[in-house]
């Protein structure tokens, strides 16, 4: 069950003014129940309004971003978005999008970008981001770090009370040199708040490898982990840790599709960062 967010009063639209969704022929009929990609795809064309002609914009990865790489590519076909340039995030967003025609560039030719569109794993109360359980989090991070407006969505079964607070993975990539080792490290710094560390494997049992060629280790939290800062910095410090999942005080908006319509809550409403 979602968790009610007594801050994310924002901007709300009914469903049906999306024109994602059609309203029943019948009064007698019930209204038919959203899944949740639909829920993704309804927040993912939210997003895309905010995109103009001639941004350069930064593509997410997920299968919520990829509903909003799909409507960019659509509307440039059409005609109604024009001369935009796209920083994919990962190999597989870059595939989607040169398929679909939308040029490309990277961070080297646009340093500074003007909105990123990107799903989440997890956010809390404030705005803070769990992120890159598709393994793409280091991209993720340098993409969206230099955007002037980053714009997250997801549906509602990802909101959550503290980071870590689903008990489902928070990624960490670290080097392939003696990862198991810096998967203990990870565990030890977070002994108090009962973490287990992971290493990710594929389905054959082989290290899974990010788009860099490092490994994914998985946190997984019993407790909160405490000041969010800390934990980010204590992290980083590892020698072996490349870039950790918790995306902090970077989300400019975040659009929440829900079963009773779109809300959209915007950073400067959400209170400061959370301790």
């Amino acid at each position: 069950m979602a968790i009610a967010y007594p801050r994310l009063i924002g901007t709300q639209k009914s469903a049906t003014e999306t024109g994602m969704i059609l309203s029943p022929s019948s009064p007698s009929r019930s209204p038919r129940i959203l899944t949740q990609d639909e829920l993704k795809k309804i927040a993912a064309y939210k997003a895309v309004e905010y995109v103009e002609s001639d941004m350069v914009i930064g593509l997410g990865t997920g299968s919520t971003a990829k509903h909003a790489v799909d409507r960019i590519g659509e509307l440039l076909r059409q005609g109604k978005l024009k001369n935009i340039v796209g920083i994919p995030t990962s190999k597989v967003t870059y595939d989607q999008a040169k398929s679909l025609g939308i040029p490309l560039s990277d961070l080297d030719s646009h340093p500074v970008l003007d909105l990123a569109i990107d799903g989440a794993d997890e956010v809390d109360p404030y705005l803070n981001l769990v992120k890159g359980r598709g393994g793409s989090l280091l991209r993720e991070k340098m993409v969206e770090g230099a955007c002037k407006k980053f714009v997250v969505i997801v549906d509602e079964s990802k909101l959550v009370n503290n980071l870590g607070g689903s008990g489902l993975a928070m990624p960490v990539e670290v080097v392939p040199f003696c990862c198991k080792f810096t998967a203990q490290r990870l565990q030890m710094l977070f002994e108090e708040a009962g973490c287990v560390a992971k290493l990710r494997n594929c389905e054959n049992g082989e290290p899974f490898v990010t788009d860099n060629m490092n490994y994914i280790v998985e946190l997984f939290f019993k407790r909160e982990i405490g000041d969010l800062k800390v934990a980010s910095d204590a992290i980083l410090r590892l020698p072996g840790v490349v870039e950790h999942g918790m995306f902090l005080d970077m989300a400019t908006t975040l659009i929440i599709a829900g079963e009773c319509g779109v809300i959209v809550k915007d950073k400067e409403d959400s209170g400061s960062h959370r301790r």
